[in-house]
């Protein structure tokens, strides 16, 4: 998979260089490329921002650096990858569609994404026509329902949900089916030595005796239990917008 990022803050993007979507950049799994938008300008002062059209608060991102950076990009993309192979642009954005699961479930499967950081008020709304009118698909990707001073915070967190599920990413690669969202569940509770444990405040605390039962059809029945309760506890939405089973717990 090939990911470049578009920036004006590119040490943002450093810990992109460590912990597994580090290691899986040094291995060759992932192609990442992180780009300063400002390389892009062609005045002294490297301008990205202007006052917006019709007045108001803040600054607006100018279209020409951005379709210039787009431009390099897609040509270097090319080059490596093929003229017939086109990225996903996304832009992190409050506006655009909650990014979720199994939104990084289907990104995971791409050969190629751009993500274009915003600053300020946000980016010219040209540049979203203009790479429609040049092929490109794009996506607006929402965290949530806040805002954020850039789109960094967000490319860093979606990279990772991304990235983890590319084959060969997470060594273990059961871990990612068993784990919270995998099925629009909450994950289990979880447990490790010893058993039995005494806390600093000197309560006993035993861990499940149907995890120390070796019957693993009673645990997988029990860890299914668990996630449907936490679920309905915690995250009720979640069960609405599921299947029958889900529902029906």
């Amino acid at each position: 998979m090939r990911i470049d990022v578009i920036t004006i803050f590119p040490e943002y993007l450093t810990p992109l260089e460590l912990s597994l979507i580090g290691k899986a950049r040094r291995e060759g799994l992932v192609d990442l490329h992180v780009h300063d938008l400002r390389q892009w300008t062609h005045d002294r002062h490297r301008t990205v921002d202007d006052t917006p059209l019709g007045g108001g608060a803040g600054m607006v991102m100018k279209p020409e650096p951005w379709a210039a950076a787009f431009s390099g990009v897609r040509e270097a993309g090319h080059a490596e990858l093929g003229e017939d192979v086109e990225p996903l642009i996304i832009f992190p954005n409050p506006a655009g569609a909650p990014f979720a699961q199994a939104t990084a479930q289907e990104w995971s499967q791409c050969e190629w994404l751009v993500f274009a950081c915003g600053r300020y008020e946000g980016i010219d709304e040209r540049v979203y026509e203009h790479l429609a009118d040049v092929g490109c698909e794009v996506a607006l990707a929402s965290l949530g329902d806040y805002v954020l001073n850039g789109g960094e915070v967000a490319v860093l967190a979606i990279t990772e949900a991304v990235v983890r599920l590319v084959p060969g990413v997470v060594g273990n690669a059961e871990s990612l089916v068993e784990e919270s969202h995998s099925e629009g569940l909450l994950e289990y509770p979880l447990y490790t030595r010893p058993a039995s444990w005494t806390d600093p405040a000197g309560v006993v605390r035993e861990a499940p005796p149907i995890l120390l039962s070796g019957d693993h059809g009673k645990i997988a029945a029990w860890r299914r239990e668990q996630s449907l309760a936490r679920t309905a506890e915690r995250r009720p939405d979640l069960l609405a917008a599921g299947d029958g089973d889900t529902q029906s717990a």
